[in-house]
């Protein structure tokens, strides 16, 4: 039996995601910064050093997108990068002071986005719900080959 999109799962996560992103773009954007942009600042304060690959795994978007979103905010003064002491082809990327100035009031802004959405849940039901979501994560992880294999033999 096929289900309806009202039915499907997938729908009502990306509507949510949609949603979430439309809204961090709104209250982002007094600060020049587009969400992707910001997400790299966001990982590069809490992990420094890392190379544009590395940036791109964590920010789940492509090498081409990473550099695109790294020249962007080195050009604004934003982030630097620089050799790897012993790796001089890796480029490190830090936070400028710039950089940590603009993403300490910007995360002010989102975190209010995440607050909005997070008190829309009792702690307990907070709680259920992350638990929830990584269940749902565990359930893909490795799905994309099995599908992949599965899609080929047909």
């Amino acid at each position: 039996m096929k289900l309806s999109s009202d039915e499907r799962l997938g729908q009502h996560l990306k509507r949510v995601e949609q949603e979430l992103t439309a809204l961090k773009h709104a209250v982002l954007k007094p600060y020049g910064l587009a969400v992707p942009q910001y997400n790299v600042l966001s990982v590069v304060a809490q992990e420094p050093k890392l190379s544009g690959a590395a940036l791109a795994r964590r920010c789940m978007v492509t090498p081409q997108t990473m550099s695109s979103v790294l020249g962007t905010l080195e050009g604004r003064g934003l982030v630097e990068r620089k050799p790897h002491p012993i790796h001089s082809h890796i480029l490190e990327t830090r936070l400028t002071r710039t950089g940590r100035t603009l993403l300490t009031r910007a995360d002010d802004a989102v975190a209010a986005v995440e607050a909005r959405l997070s008190d829309a849940f009792t702690p307990d039901e907070f709680a259920a719900l992350l638990e929830q979501l990584a269940r749902c994560s565990a359930a893909l992880e490795g799905a994309g080959a099995e599908m992949k294999a599965t899609a080929r033999a047909h």
